[in-house]
């Protein structure tokens, strides 16, 4: 399944800026309003929760422009946008060390399950990148 989903991906990999982009201002809605919205439950504090959502939007800009825009070397900034997301989930997992005595297991869950989805993103991001470069 993974191997399929690996060569549909390989044949049309500008299709990787889309989703991430999608990903990303998912991210950006549910950081910079849902969390904050039920911030109690969460527990992160909401300034952290903007920082974290002001992130995304940055990535998702790059990831539109690179989907309408680029129409060669998609390897390059596939491995750009791998390593971005990768950043992203360690600056994440740092804020969830920071704050681990506010957050419930509520929000504890919601970030783990986010870092672990942009890992494989990203995972998926650098293999393409690769397959792309030979």
């Amino acid at each position: 399944m993974f191997d399929l989903l690996m060569a549909k991906l390989a044949k049309d990999p500008h299709r990787l800026f889309l989703i991430d982009g999608l990903g990303a201002l998912l991210s950006v809605f549910l950081l910079g309003y849902v969390l904050v919205q039920l911030q109690e439950i969460v527990g992160m504090p909401v300034r952290t929760l903007y920082i974290l959502a002001s992130i995304p939007i940055l990535f998702a800009i790059y990831d539109f422009i690179c989907y309408t825009k680029l129409s060669a070397d998609h390897g390059q900034f596939l491995r750009y946008i791998a390593f971005a997301n990768i950043v992203y989930c360690l600056f994440s997992l740092v804020m969830l060390v920071n704050h681990k005595e506010s957050l419930t297991f509520l929000g504890m869950s919601y970030f783990i399950i986010e870092i672990l989805i942009v890992l494989v993103l990203a995972y998926i991001e650098l293999r393409i990148s690769k397959f792309l470069n030979g």
